[in-house]
């Protein structure tokens, strides 16, 4: 029988009424993920492949095509993030889109517990530790315990926090942590875990959840009550997820578990960027997720938009001798521009000279000193580069991981503010009591518990009897903090009193308080935003504003810096002009990284994510002739993550010191 076939005109008439061109504006690929909508879909978005217009794009396609803007869940690892996703959404269609869920993981669990919590035994008005809080409480702990006994070794309260934090985003035994990354105390094994319980039992009985509660308690406020479970998934029925190589196990079990009753999962990431094991990032659950989720269709971005050919010949080439991944092959419309150099030298010293002589030459020929950068598997590696760039006067920025909200006077001035909102939270009271002369971790315990068995609140503290010794002190503390006693004052009023009250202590703690004044004053500004003291205190410690490196160096130099940076820290950011130096093997991979294949497979990651931030110009260098301390080996070869390619792709260069100008030359 001969078919007729019906064109199906309600189809192509519902196509004609979007008023985004999706097709005109996105590639191939792109247009594929921007128009999948139900099922569960893999996007392997390639290095300056478009991902974020990708996620852009299907937010105002879902909410163009008539998907309420507030059954979208958009989840990403900043706030920035969603933020900038859904305003450019909203520029493309209208401030519906402005009505998607969108936010960190953690800004997820902290909104959805606090509608729940009582389920999981926990008051709404629970307060967050950030870090530093954290190691705060374990050291008061440590030292209940007797476990910081004068002559005995016992781990410090950052190590510990860390030991604590590992095992729960790698969903391990502390035990494994311990023995994995700190053998050496494997003997302090037992007292560790009976710290780690008390510290559970602590914030219990607090009311206090570390950024890792947010997620553990999450996951089991899901797992353990359907109806929760299925109201939730049913509220999100469309749920995206940036960055997913990044994420850890139990935010993979938290989407698998948000998508409880529909397959409506969309996560974008690229398995070949996948560097973060560290921090508890589990490269098998980009690999893992169409065994999660059947039935998953994968698209891939493999069009670059940031890097000549040249240049994505040779990261193609270095993550292709990965073990586990999904193929790609990364290609441009850009298809000329220098080859890549694999450059040789001498020594450090050397190296350094090329560098600095090469930055220098770009200037000249006006590239920005900010649009170069020097990369390096580890910070030392930049200590001989660091030299020379001050001898040749090249002004520079070294990338860190300086955190504004983590200075200790934006901590002093918070803790007030904690209590006020928290009058239990024991972290916050021993900081700020101990800011008052003469009282010290014994005399803070016995006012917190004072206060505490009061009942008032913050009003306990007129129930409070001073120690002659401290009394002037605590009495200070104790008239400014009746200011707060009934009146319901805006957040910036609250911040603008505490932050006057506070002015004398911070003269007097440091030296450089001028400065430290002035960051208070950002601190209040940042307040003006806020009409919820609760909220502004979640929103630092979720999402603390970063003093970003041109901020803290912007007075010191009228000029453009040369960025000189970790690879871990260059993740998402390009350059014009990219150097990845001391590519040598021993030092990337490191050699106590070689003995492992998972971590080899790691480092190899590492050097794409290096290779691709370049767009123009790519430098590969390695000193040859180094004798490593710590293995006693000398290091002569390039790296083998790049050792072997052909010199059609890697263009082989040789340093050649010019006796006569004194410069070097190549």
């Amino acid at each position: 029988m001969k078919p007729y076939y019906i064109k199906d005109e309600r189809r192509e008439s519902k196509e004609r009424t979007f008023s985004i061109p999706y097709k005109d504006v996105l590639n191939p690929a792109q247009y594929e993920a921007v128009t999948t909508l139900d099922g569960p879909l893999l996007v392997i978005a390639g290095a300056g492949s478009g991902k974020t217009r990708t996620l852009t794009y299907r937010v105002a396609r879902l909410v163009e095509g008539g998907v309420p803007p507030g059954s979208i869940l958009l989840l990403t690892f900043t706030r920035k993030a969603s933020q900038e996703m859904l305003r450019r959404a909203t520029t493309l269609l209208d401030e519906r889109c402005e009505k998607v869920a969108g936010g960190t993981f953690h800004s997820f669990a902290n909104f959805t517990l606090r509608r729940y919590a009582q389920k999981l035994g926990f008051e709404s008005g629970f307060n967050i530790l950030d870090r530093a809080d954290a190691e705060d409480a374990i050291d008061l702990l440590r030292a209940r315990l007797q476990l910081n006994v004068k002559g005995r070794r016992f781990p410090h309260k950052r190590t510990i926090a860390n030991v604590f934090s590992k095992a729960v985003n790698k969903a391990v035994p502390v035990e494994e942590i311990i023995l994995k990354d700190y053998a050496h105390f494997m003997k302090d094994a037992a007292d560790l875990l009976r710290l780690c319980d008390a510290y559970q039992t602590y914030k219990k009985k607090h009311c206090l959840m570390d950024y890792d509660d947010l997620l553990i308690y999450l996951k089991a406020l899901l797992e353990g009550n359907q109806d929760v479970r299925e109201r939730l998934s049913q509220t999100y029925g469309y749920i995206m997820v940036d960055e997913y190589q990044d994420t850890n196990k139990l935010q993979a079990d938290i989407v698998r578990l948000l998508a409880a009753t529909h397959h409506n999962v969309m996560v974008v990431g690229d398995d070949s960027q996948s560097i973060y094991a560290f921090r508890g990032a589990s490269f098998g659950n980009i690999m893992d997720f169409p065994k999660i989720f059947p039935d998953t269709k994968i698209v891939k971005l493999e069009e670059n938009y940031r890097s000549t050919q040249p240049i994505l010949s040779v990261a193609n080439v270095i993550i292709d001798r990965a073990r586990e991944k999904y193929t790609k092959v990364l290609f441009t419309q850009k298809k000329d521009g220098a080859p890549p150099a694999l450059v040789t030298a001498e020594d450090e010293d050397m190296q350094a000279q090329f560098v600095a002589q090469r930055v220098f030459e770009l200037r000249e020929e006006g590239v920005s000193l900010s649009d170069i950068a020097v990369l390096f598997r580890a910070s030392y590696l930049s200590f001989d580069l660091e030299i020379e760039l001050n001898r040749r006067n090249i002004p520079f920025v070294k990338v860190g991981g300086f955190k504004f909200m983590e200075t200790a006077h934006i901590k002093d001035l918070l803790a007030h503010m904690k209590i006020l909102a928290n009058p239990q939270d024991p972290v916050s009271w021993h900081r700020v009591l101990l800011l008052l002369e003469s009282i010290g971790p014994k005399a803070a315990d016995e006012i917190f518990q004072g206060v505490v068995s009061s009942g008032a609140g913050i009003r306990g503290l007129a129930t409070i009897e001073p120690k002659p010794r401290y009394a002037n002190a605590f009495n200070k503390f104790r008239q400014a903090m009746a200011d707060f006693e009934t009146d319901h004052l805006p957040v910036a009023e609250i911040g603008t009193k505490l932050a006057r009250y506070y002015q004398p202590i911070l003269e007097k703690k440091f030296d450089d308080y001028p400065k430290r004044a002035k960051d208070l004053e950002h601190v209040l500004a940042i307040m003006d935003r806020y009409e919820s003291l609760e909220r502004f205190l979640s929103d630092m410690a979720l999402e603390p504003p970063n003093a970003s490196i041109d901020n803290i160096l912007a007075t010191d130099y009228d000029d453009e810096q040369l960025v000189l940076s970790t690879i871990h820290s260059a993740k998402g950011l390009e350059w014009h002009t990219v150097f990845i130096i001391s590519a040598l093997e021993g030092r990337f991979p490191a050699a106590y990284a070689a003995r492992n294949d998972e971590e080899v497979e790691e480092e190899l990651r590492l050097m794409y994510v290096a290779a691709t931030r370049a767009k123009e110009n790519l430098f590969f260098t390695y000193p040859i002739e180094i004798f490593d301390r710590g293995t006693g080996m000398v290091l002569s070869r390039p790296s083998r993550f790049i050792d072997g390619i052909s010199e059609d792709i890697l263009e082989p260069w040789s340093l050649v010191t010019d006796y006569q100008g004194n410069e070097d030359v190549w």
